[in-house]
């Protein structure tokens, strides 16, 4: 598995959490928890944005890895 395969791997399991995160911060009701899961979606949009970024330097830097 290549690293670029293997980024691709990660950035979706991490948009499956942030989408279950978005589901559970919708049915909360306590303010405290909605807190926890507003930070958590915000540090998994960090996360994601950089590995998108890590992601479009692999592919400019190895072009066989694009859109694989």
């Amino acid at each position: 598995m290549t690293v670029a395969s293997q980024v691709k791997q990660t950035l979706a399991g991490l948009k499956g959490v942030q989408g279950t995160l978005r589901i559970y911060s919708t049915q909360t009701q306590d303010e405290e928890t909605l807190s926890v899961y507003k930070e958590a979606l915000e540090t998994t949009e960090g996360i994601i944005n950089d590995l998108e970024k890590r992601l479009q330097g692999l592919e400019f830097q190895e072009p066989q890895y694009k859109g694989n």
